[in-house]
This record gives structure tokens, sequence and C-alpha cells, in this order.
């Protein structure tokens, strides 16, 4: 077996990776938040959450909390599967299993 078969190319971005990173250990975040936490532009992260939602990676809900939109996001159980597949794969390849 290839050690690189798992990497996910959808991952390679560090923005991605911070998402889901983020997603992993939370139930959800907030554009406003997933933005404070990655240091990322509004633009930038709009494009990158988009990126994992076309996978099915994350979900989106949108919402208005007291007046004032808000977007939600979400891992999805394939998004969890592939980012924990990815996670061991870049593990093995550090290890040099």
């Amino acid at each position: 077996m290839n050690i690189l078969n798992n990497i996910n190319k959808v991952f390679d971005h560090r923005i991605r990776l911070g998402i889901m990173s983020i997603l992993m250990v939370n139930e959800y975040a907030d554009f406003n938040t997933l933005k404070d936490l990655l240091g990322a532009t509004d633009g930038n992260l709009a494009s990158h959450t988009k990126a994992l939602e076309k996978a099915e990676y994350i979900t989106v809900k949108k919402q208005f909390i007291d007046r004032k939109p808000n977007t939600r996001y979400a891992a999805t159980k394939l998004g969890r599967a592939e980012f924990n597949k990815h996670i061991e794969a870049l593990e093995k390849l550090i290890n040099n299993q």
C-alpha cells in the first residue's frame, strides 16, 4: 500500500485543515468564530467552506440570531471519517511507517 493513499487533497490547504480541526472537537462553529480562530478573510474563509461543503464534509446552516444573520458549520459523518483517515495517513507518513 502506498503511504500517500489516504492523504486527502481536500484538506491540503491550511484553512481547510483548520476548519475541520475546529469542527472535529466542536459540535459546530459559526463563521465569525472560524474567521477569528483561523485569521482568515471573509472571502478566503467563504471559498474554503464552500469547497468542504461541496465535498459533503461539512453542513451549513444559515439563521438569524437577534435579527443578525448567522452561518453555522458542522462536520458531517463522512467529513469526520475522511478527516480521521487523513490524519492517520499524515501520522504514518511522519512516523515513516
